[in-house]
């Protein structure tokens, strides 16, 4: 009944069109203040502790690394490697925009800034060069969701820190702790890299069938110039993931290291950003952080409402009797944050939904690691479908084109990711290898 009474009354509050951050709040001190005796100062604390915890500064870190990357000049000279290397084949600059968006989503750790760094260049390029808009528009919006896939990754962190401090009870009796940001970085690089190769060979396939253009093979020392420039970009990958494994350092400062690293680039080394610029960025940067570090206080309060009141426990102990197994769970897992895509972003769903489904899951025999790069995956088929997907109201912005137009364009690459959704859903040795081989 209480479970009925608080998603009624966030759904209710949602629908009047108010932001989804002030609906959790709304709904927590609602329920608590009219249907239970949680003191005030309860809540003041939990508002306070809720983000007092060292992952969540990672967000801002990468928020303000990923705006110097931007509008640094990186994106651009990514784009002139991934051309080099694969131009030449059927669909050149389509597949070296899935290559390109590939190889920025491993420095920015944001979706929609790797549709606006390369959907901003390649786009245009691609229509001057002969092909359809909307065959591009598809390529983009979709190659564009990688960014949260291929760590690092904002979505990662925020379900690292929905189900931090966890401590749940497995199938055996075991305690199983969460995952960690560290490993979850290191379980997203093989699906990260599967699923670039999905939809570098949907756009090769459609490309081919219908004879669209193709580049002149670059030379070697063309080759050699093109990934000289892009160096220092893709050293950013190196210092994140190596410096993570390495034990240099751990994500959240990892983070702090790459928003250092993209400035210095971006402003000494390529001078495409000058300092009068920088301010600008900063202040872009605060916003979006401030914007996601208010759904997350929220959020939390939210989660606190959910485990006051019993009900991912409840809902652990109603599907272990009623004889749900882990791949039953999954499917209906996978249609529960399908269908939230279309009415929530990304961080919403993982920050709501998470601190929920976690118990059960772990309860049920999954692993936390596999559980939360599957729901990632989810996270990355709502960023690409209407009618709230972020994807494809960057590339409507880029490209002039409708919502409606967006949508069918990008159906082919949108089956490619269901099916690469249910390969991750049930193999999870997809996600488990690389950290298991590196003993984490």
């Amino acid at each position: 009944m209480s479970a009925l009474i608080i998603f009624g009354l966030l759904i209710a509050l949602m629908l009047t069109g108010m932001p989804i951050s002030i609906s959790l709040g709304l709904t927590v001190l609602t329920f608590l203040f009219t249907m239970t005796e949680v003191p005030i100062d309860t809540v003041a604390l939990k508002l306070f502790t809720g983000i007092e915890k060292f992952e969540i500064m990672a967000i801002p870190f990468f928020i303000l690394a990923g705006n110097f990357l931007t509008h640094g000049g990186v994106a651009k000279r990514m784009i002139n490697f991934a051309t080099a290397s694969v131009g030449h084949w059927h669909g050149g600059l389509a597949l070296a925009g899935v290559f390109a968006c590939a190889l920025f989503a491993a420095v920015s750790g944001s979706s929609p800034a790797t549709v606006v760094a390369i959907g901003s260049v390649i786009l245009p390029a691609m229509v001057a060069q002969g092909f359809p808009k909307q065959f591009g528009a598809g390529v983009i919006t979709t190659s564009g969701a990688l960014g949260i896939l291929i760590p690092p990754s904002i979505v990662m962190v925020m379900y690292a820190v929905a189900t931090s401090g966890m401590l749940v009870e497995g199938p055996n009796g075991e305690v199983v702790d969460a995952a960690s940001v560290g490993e979850l970085f290191i379980a997203g690089v093989v699906p990260g890299a599967m699923l670039a190769g999905f939809l570098a060979f949907t756009t090769w396939y459609r490309a081919r069938k219908n004879n669209y253009p193709r580049l002149p093979k670059a030379s070697f020392r063309e080759r050699w110039t093109a990934f000289r420039e892009a160096m220092w970009g893709l050293l950013l990958i190196i210092v994140v993931i190596g410096g993570i494994y390495a034990g240099i350092f751990t994500p959240t400062e990892a983070a702090a290291m790459s928003a250092v690293y993209a400035f210095v680039i971006s402003v000494f080394v390529y001078k495409d950003l000058t300092l009068r610029d920088v301010p600008r960025v900063l202040l872009a940067s605060a916003n979006m952080s401030a914007m996601l570090l208010y759904i997350i206080t929220n959020a939390v309060l939210f989660s606190f409402l959910m485990t006051h009141e019993g009900i991912p426990q409840a809902l652990g102990n109603w599907m272990v009797e009623a004889g749900l197994n882990w791949w039953m769970f999954l499917i209906i897992v996978n249609v529960l944050l399908l269908a939230a895509g279309n009415f929530m972003e990304p961080s919403s769903i993982v920050l709501i939904m998470a601190p929920i489904l976690f118990p059960v899951a772990v309860r049920l025999g999954i692993d936390p690691v596999h559980f939360g790069i599957m729901i990632v995956v989810n996270m990355e088929v709502g960023m690409c479908h209407p009618p709230v997907g972020l994807n494809l109201y960057v590339a409507s912005g880029i490209t002039k084109m409708g919502i409606t137009e967006l949508t069918v364009a990008v159906w082919p690459w949108l089956l490619t990711m269901l099916v690469f959704l249910v390969l991750i859903t049930y193999v999870p040795a997809i996600t488990l290898t690389l950290p298991g081989l590196l003993g984490m």
